[in-house]
């Protein structure tokens, strides 16, 4: 079901995905390194479910993200080999194993209990594994948070990811990333002091829908369930959440359960609310300057010296060379857009947030 909030895991739940779906399923098939990457909210982790479901081998889905919150802001090298050994074991707490050969293959002759193994191990087992079931892929979800992985930045991480590229033929790896700008830094393809230098990859981008499909995307929704809905309604949900489908669904999902335009707006504007809200503090953990900055592009101050003046305004000075650091990040993390000069909030329900 197209309003079902929760990540989706079957093709016929995704809606005009085809394309982005088989580029990702080529790349886990083909290539050594795979990256998906696109905006918050854009169906990513649920694009990557599906497609781990309809590999032909072994699949591991490992959310970074979550790794990161339960490990304090860090991850711990043994935490994350703990956690693969858990997720080929059925345990997983912040992943899972999929495929469509999982239901054939039994793992309780692997060997997979020491607990001293090293990420290199598991690389090797993992390969191993491919050998004997057809090739296994690691995914990684919000990977740009593996640049917490141990004390150097995520550098030994990613030493074990380039030994496994040039050594360990069975074994590929995808990285998903929301933060597009950091997901490429810590990578490091074009970085000569990264591990990964200059290694080929496939890159696949999942955009927002644009605005006809936008809306064939709530017909189709609300076709599902029943529900006919005006036309001017659905064209007036698409003004104000554009194309990003999280949001999209959301509004779905409460117009279905409210029958009402108005208060499905209302709880997805709050449900939205809620949940930048958390971002946002976690934005402000690395600088507070960011949230103001944000605040500034918000209520249209779109050049950067107007966004000078109001920073230093409500949180005192800053250097040009830290305010152009801080927007660079956000670009980064695919906060902002720069475009003629100018930069803009990305996603428009965000903008609209901040502006209260």
């Amino acid at each position: 079901m197209l309003f079902d909030p929760r990540p989706k895991s079957r093709r016929e739940e995704i809606f005009d995905r085809e394309k982005e779906l088989n580029s990702l399923l080529k790349g886990m098939e083909e290539y050594p390194i795979t990256v998906l990457i696109g905006i918050r909210r854009v169906g990513k982790s649920s694009l990557l479910r599906v497609t781990l479901n309809e590999f032909d081998g072994l699949g591991l889905y490992l959310d970074a993200r979550r790794l990161y919150a339960a490990g304090g802001g860090t991850i711990s090298p043994a935490v994350l080999v703990d956690e693969i050994r858990k997720i080929l074991l059925g345990k997983g707490r912040f992943g899972f194993l999929s495929g469509i050969k999982l239901e054939s293959v039994n793992l309780a002759g692997v060997k997979i209990t020491p607990k001293e193994m090293t990420i290199i191990d598991v690389f090797e087992l993992l390969n191993g594994l491919g050998e004997r079931f057809g090739r296994v892929v690691l995914a990684f979800d919000e990977a740009q948070y593996l640049r917490f992985y141990g004390p150097r930045g995520g550098k030994d991480l990613l030493a074990g990811i380039a030994y496994a590229y040039d050594s360990l033929p069975n074994l590929g790896f995808v990285f998903t990333g929301s933060e597009v700008g950091l997901l490429h830094d810590f990578i490091g393809i074009d970085d000569y002091s990264s591990p990964l230098f200059g290694r080929v990859y496939e890159e696949v981008e999942v955009k927002p829908f644009p605005r006809g499909l936008s809306e064939a995307f709530l017909r189709v929704g609300f076709e599902e369930v029943g529900l006919k809905v005006p036309d001017e309604e659905i064209k007036r949900a698409v003004d104000g959440l554009n194309g990003i489908p999280g949001w999209l669904v959301e509004f779905g999902f409460n117009y279905w359960k409210s029958g009402s335009f108005e208060m499905a707006m209302e709880r997805t504007v709050e449900r939205a609310r809620a949940m930048i809200r958390e971002e946002l503090l976690e934005l402000e953990k690395r600088s507070p300057r960011y949230s103001l900055i944000l605040r500034a592009i918000a209520i249209g101050l779109h050049r950067w010296k107007n966004i000078k003046d109001y920073v230093e305004a409500k949180g005192g000075p800053i250097t040009n060379a830290r305010l152009s650091a801080l927007l660079k990040n956000l670009e980064k993390m695919s906060w902002v857009r720069k475009e003629s000069g100018e930069y803009r909030i990305i996603d428009p329900l965000v903008e609209k947030i901040l502006k209260g």
